[in-house]
């Protein structure tokens, strides 16, 4: 065998408890910001970024204003498309245990932490709108559907109708 060996993690995902009411709900608290913080732990955020409403309403989304790090940002809270939740997902401790040199890979174990429904994504220099790439993304989730719903008989004979005429 070669120089490199790569590693391969494979696991499983526990949504339990996602429907039930005992799940934690942080609707109307995730929010997406044009930054990067290089910081991983503990911050009283809730002390310093606090959103408001400003009144204005553009292409059907309720404008937000905040200010993070003395920036300027404006925002909206979409909810996810219908069908879809949102999940807050940690790493479940595992037993340590030794590793052999048969290993091909590890395994991991995931639980929910949290759920929510939707989201408040933000911009600096611009009031948020419906050709935000981050809303445009959302429009994938329809291609997806489209593009793995099964093919019934009526929609091939519709599609059959259709060559004839436009072929004639």
């Amino acid at each position: 065998m070669g120089g490199g060996s790569a590693t391969r993690e494979t696991g499983t995902i526990n949504l339990a408890g996602a429907k039930s009411s005992s799940a934690v709900d942080l609707t109307d608290q995730i929010h997406h910001l044009p930054c990067c913080i290089k910081y991983d732990g503990p911050s009283p955020v809730s002390h310093y970024f606090k959103p408001k409403p400003t009144g204005v309403e553009l292409d059907g989304l309720n404008v937000k204003e905040a200010y993070f790090r003395g920036r300027k940002l404006q925002g909206t809270t979409v909810p996810l498309p219908d069908g879809y939740s949102g999940f807050v997902i940690g790493k479940k401790p595992s037993g340590k245990r030794k590793a052999s040199k048969d290993d091909v890979g590890t395994t991991a174990s995931w639980e929910m932490n949290a759920k929510f429904q939707n989201i408040t994504f933000w911009n600096h220099d611009n009031l948020p709108s419906k050709e935000d790439a981050f809303l445009r993304a959302f429009h994938w989730f329809d291609v997806a559907k489209a593009l793995h719903k099964p093919v019934t008989n009526e929609d091939m004979k519709s599609a059959s109708k259709f060559e004839a005429t436009t072929t004639d």
